[in-house]
């Protein structure tokens, strides 16, 4: 089954010509099925991007998915125009009183300020509690798995001496995980940020279950049942170029940034990286769809209840 995403949203073009399955809404109707309510809570900056990286993921789904986008009020995006954000955008309290199967939260550049210290954090907190009554999974991305940690469990951030940077190695810690089920047992993800959960500051008693971590770029991916949540440090949904578009942005910035690492070939930067992460993506997420497929109740009302 397709995605249903708006007919003008920017991704839709791009969707389409890598094959992803995209419905009108009208199609939608005419489907005697419920499809999944997914909404994705974007907080990056360049907010097309990230819809299309989002959206080819959930889009490779067998199920039929409707697809929502939605912002804080507390914010105004600096990098994407008015008219976008209101042409397709919903403010989290527009849509309080609905219920979701899936929730996405994703990464913001905002990991270096202490979370309180962030404009939107009391909203986010709101949020984050509202998904133990509203949603049956949520996916956390990035600063989004930390913020979400943090809240849930109080495990701090870390700022790190330079930047973690470049698509690292890691492990397959539990093969039984149904969010693992066909991993291999060694994959690699893009890492970029300025911060770290660490090992030693995850509490043994609260349940998280540690499914993924690197040597050299430390966790990745814990599963936390108690409050249906995934809490994923690394990008690894980006494109192929994504690593490579910020590196060049920090150049032409002028700022003090090493060359990602593992991702040109020979650590050229002038060369065109090979994306070797793809399979794992749409494979975790795909294998996160299934699980909340069959796992959510029928009735949206009674999502939050168990």
């Amino acid at each position: 089954m397709p995605i249903k995403i708006p007919d003008n949203l920017p991704a839709r073009a791009t969707l389409a010509e890598e094959g992803v399955m995209v419905m009108t809404e009208e199609a939608a109707i005419r489907q005697d099925i419920r499809p999944l309510r997914i909404a994705l809570l974007n907080l990056m900056p360049n907010k097309i991007r990230t819809e299309t990286q989002i959206a080819r993921l959930v889009g490779a789904t067998p199920l039929q998915v409707e697809f929502s986008l939605i912002m804080v009020g507390s914010h105004t995006p600096k990098n994407t125009s008015a008219a976008h954000m209101l042409a397709f955008y919903r403010d989290w309290q527009s849509v309080a009183d609905e219920k979701y199967d899936g929730f996405i939260v994703t990464g913001a550049p905002v990991e270096l300020l202490e979370f309180e210290k962030v404009a939107y954090w009391d909203e986010l907190c709101r949020i984050y509690d509202w998904t133990q009554t509203n949603v049956h999974s949520t996916f956390n991305i990035c600063w989004g798995a930390q913020a979400a940690l943090h809240h849930f469990h109080g495990v701090p951030k870390h700022a790190l001496q330079k930047k973690a940077f470049g698509v690292f190695r890691h492990r397959n810690l539990k093969p039984s995980s149904p969010y693992l089920r066909g991993f291999s047992d060694d994959f690699s993800i893009p890492v970029s940020r300025w911060t770290e959960v660490r090992h030693d500051d995850i509490p043994e008693d609260h349940g998280l279950d540690i499914l993924m971590e690197s040597d050299e770029a430390g966790l990745c991916l814990i599963d936390d049942a108690a409050h249906r949540q995934l809490y994923m440090f690394n990008h690894i949904e980006y494109d192929s170029s994504s690593l490579s578009e910020e590196y060049w942005r920090d150049v032409e910035a002028g700022m003090d940034i090493q060359v990602p690492r593992h991702y040109f070939p020979s650590d050229n930067p002038h060369l065109t990286p090979e994306n070797r992460w793809r399979s794992h993506a749409h494979l975790l997420f795909g294998n996160w769809i299934n699980q909340v497929y069959q796992t959510t109740p029928y009735d949206l009302a009674d999502i939050g209840k168990g």
